[in-house]
């Protein structure tokens, strides 16, 4: 989250008499002329109270400039659902999550879909997998992490905290909440660098950073950068020769924040959860390909044995036992509400064909960017529906920032960003389609890039000076 600054002490004057003629006066309530001649403070409370709709106007207006969130393919967030699921989701905002004696059946909503994704993902005993909402995968990854670490502490206990220092061995790919996590519980993050054409973890690489002092290691099913998958199979076919020669028992964290709600459905072959003994835990965002508004996550373990016990907070309703694992206490029940009625409404037929249709329009629409003959494709959302591009080979007149801001021009937000270690040679643009981005609204950003495409081309170098400030890459 941005960190945001307060205002100055005292605005100009001019600027004050602006505020003078800044609010319509037909928001007042009845009378257009009814003394409503100041628009309030924006950066202090208000001497006195407005009208409801007055505030809702002022608020409302200055959200219009806010992008379209449907024509944002920069986020995975889901940006559309069902007007059944918003009339859930009001009816829930009042209800605290944590309050479960409170709210029996919010909780009992929570514990079914914890159980459904335990079925989904191949538990071995999805009654005795354990897990948790969280209000996204971030937090998810978090405690996925904290547990990691808290075990492997347990086992080196005569040498920790006085002589180790964990770490945790992920791609350099990962999202930025896994730094955030080795910042705040001070792990070492040993990254595997990109390298070529590899984009994502290597199996061997990282069993390598491997040592006795690791708490585990990360595979992400689907990367944020190109939507690819990591082979999570051979990592932990690695981390099973580098036990057999060293002693080493390793755990493997699956980070599928997108990938977890996509690969169960139209992946179904591929082996990447707890089928695989050595992955422990797994996460997921329910409001990415989950299909609910922002707001949650999952995290699951293949059993108690897993998640240590310290570690869980018990709450007693209705005569049983609720086990809660979350770094925040309060926050509203809607989203977990959405999560259930979408886990309902769709089932598995239905999130199948949702995932399908979206990774269609996806490899339909990089097909299109390739036949351009401007750009390269890295990935055709044959993974994750994302698909990343470069310009192609001999393209000096534009780069893919300028691509990035003409498109914005149009309405449609597509981020263009430089690779990590060791390709910050490499810039993208990445597409991520979603539930509600159909063929035609791809034909419409297809009709808009060929608009602009000439103009480009007719540059005599490419615009932009400072690619750090361009980028709309932060997450």
């Amino acid at each position: 989250m941005p960190l945001h600054q307060g205002a100055g002490s005292g605005a100009p004057e001019k600027e004050q008499e602006a505020r003078m003629l800044a609010l319509n006066p037909f928001y007042g309530a009845a009378d257009p002329v009814s003394g409503m001649t100041s628009a309030p403070p924006t950066h202090r409370l208000p001497d006195g109270p407005l009208p409801p709709s007055t505030a809702y106007r002022l608020v409302h207006d200055e959200l219009m400039l806010d992008g379209n969130s449907r024509l944002n393919l920069a986020t995975f967030v889901t940006t559309w659902m069902e007007p059944q699921a918003g009339v859930l989701m009001s009816e829930c905002q009042d209800k605290n999550m944590i309050d479960k004696d409170e709210y029996p059946r919010t909780a009992e909503l929570e514990r079914r879909c914890v159980a459904m994704l335990a079925d989904l993902w191949n538990a071995p005993d999805p009654a005795a997998a354990v897990g948790c909402s969280t209000t996204g995968s971030s937090e998810a990854c978090m405690l996925a992490g904290l547990a990691l670490k808290r075990r492997w502490a347990k086992r080196n206990a005569d040498r920790y905290p006085a002589t180790a220092r964990p770490n945790i061995v992920m791609g350099v790919n990962v999202q930025v909440c896994w730094d955030k996590f080795c910042t705040f519980w001070e792990v070492e993050a040993r990254l595997v660098p990109m390298e070529g054409d590899r984009f994502h973890l290597d199996p061997q690489a990282a069993a390598d950073l491997c040592d006795e002092n690791t708490i585990g290691v990360v595979a992400v099913l689907g990367s944020t950068f190109d939507g690819s998958y990591e082979p999570v199979a051979e990592v932990c076919a690695a981390l099973d020769a580098l036990q057999e020669r060293t002693g080493l028992d390793i755990p493997v964290h699956v980070d599928g924040a997108s990938g977890a709600m996509v690969a169960p459905f139209i992946d179904e072959d591929l082996v990447w959860d707890f089928r695989l003994p050595r992955v422990s835990s797994i996460n997921t965002s329910g409001h990415k390909y989950g299909l609910v508004y922002p707001g949650v996550g999952w995290a699951l373990w293949r059993s108690g044995a897993e998640l240590p016990d310290e570690l869980v907070f018990r709450v007693n309703y209705l005569g049983g036992d609720m086990p809660t694992f979350a770094l925040n206490f309060s926050r509203p029940g809607a989203q977990v509400v959405a999560q259930y009625y979408t886990f309902l409404r769709l089932g598995r037929e239905g999130y199948q064909a949702v995932q399908q249709t979206a990774r269609d329009v996806a490899r339909g629409l990089a097909g299109r960017f390739e036949a351009l003959g401007d750009f390269q494709l890295l990935t055709r959302g044959d993974e994750l529906p994302v698909f990343a591009v470069t310009t192609a080979p001999g393209v000096q007149n534009f780069d893919v920032f300028d691509v990035s801001r003409r498109l914005r021009e149009h309405g449609w937000l597509v981020p263009a960003y430089t690779f990590p270690a060791n390709r910050e040679d490499l810039s993208v643009l990445r597409v991520v389609c979603r539930n509600g981005f159909s063929s035609d609204l791809a034909e419409l950003l297809m009709d808009d890039l060929n608009r602009l495409l000439p103009e480009l081309r007719r540059q005599p170098y490419p615009l932009s000076k400072d690619t750090a400030a361009a980028t709309a890459f932060h997450h």
